[in-house]
């Protein structure tokens, strides 16, 4: 196998950048004058080319800036394929430009650079400033069942899971929801006592429900206004707020006032809505919720 066909092949499974996160120390920190420094035992995959700083920190030397005008210059690490060899180098820039761009050549020839610092020289200089830009190699992200994760996750990983279609990260503490979209989703489910004039729905978008409530119509007796009542509502387990039932104000008619409340899953009656405190309202007469609520649920 030859050094292009590796890459090709590496390139696909091996993500780009330094091994570890920006909870770190710095790669690249100013040097003495016109340098810059490279800590000792930073680690890097580039293309599936490993690179390791040594043992010991390298000064790379800054080209002096006599232009009138700031230059910025890029440390990157740099794949040469003359060589098949990776180095971090000074990248120099043009007095009032900017940073250079990076270069990154997919071919069998030519050079690939990832970003390690940006290096400002003002002119006439005798030193240097660094802010730091490196690139991580980052987790790829897996596929798999929400019942079945990686029990043994790193932090930053990112799961699909193809039965909920939710995209997950893991803290380091818990797998917290990333993006995640149910759609529209339909919760009438019809009762005894009410009728449906208006359809209730909602929709989860990355950990947060939506719900609209509907309009009902009372098609039994009279009910008091000391006794609560069942709506024709159900929220989906999923949907449901973890620990916390939800309030809605709700309109009666003859411009009255009354109180929904959406269950918990912890509640007795998990995923209800029930109309808590309301006026008497006699058969014919209808029940309007206020505008949507929302709750967090991931």
């Amino acid at each position: 196998m030859t050094d292009a066909e590796y890459e090709q092949l590496a390139a696909r499974f091996s993500g780009d950048g330094i091994y570890g996160s920006p909870a770190g120390t710095q790669v690249v920190a100013a040097g003495v004058g016109l340098a810059v420094t490279v800590r000792s035992g930073a680690r890097a995959s580039l293309r599936g080319h490993s690179w390791y700083s040594g043992t010991t920190a390298v000064n790379l030397a800054v080209t002096a800036n006599t232009s009138g005008q700031t230059r910025t210059d890029r440390v990157v690490l740099r794949l040469d394929r003359d060589d098949w060899t990776v180095r971090a180098v000074v990248k120099q820039g043009t007095p009032g430009s900017g940073a250079p761009a990076l270069t990154q050549n997919t071919g069998s020839t030519g050079v690939y650079e990832i970003p390690l610092a940006l290096v400002t020289i003002l002119s006439g200089a005798g030193s240097v400033t660094v802010a730091r830009g490196e690139l991580y190699v980052g987790a790829r992200i897996r596929p798999g069942l929400s019942t079945a994760r990686n029990p043994e996750p790193e932090r930053g990983e990112l799961l699909f899971e193809t039965d909920t279609g939710r995209v997950r990260l893991w803290t380091g503490s818990t797998w917290q929801g990333v993006v995640s979209s149910s759609g529209t989703v339909v919760v009438d489910s019809p009762l005894t006592g009410w009728s449906i004039g208006t359809t209730s729905v909602l929709e989860e978008r990355n950990g947060v429900v939506n719900l609209r409530l509907g309009s009902f119509t009372r098609t039994a007796g009279t009910l008091s206004n000391t006794t609560p009542s069942r709506l024709p509502v159900l929220i989906p387990a999923a949907y449901r707020h973890p620990t916390r039932d939800q309030y809605v104000i709700c309109y009666v008619t003859g411009a009255q006032i009354g109180r929904l409340t959406v269950y918990s899953r912890v509640a007795d009656t998990p995923g209800q809505v029930w109309l808590t405190q309301h006026p008497a309202i006699s058969t014919g007469e209808n029940v309007l919720a206020s505008s949507g609520i929302s709750w967090v649920v991931d």
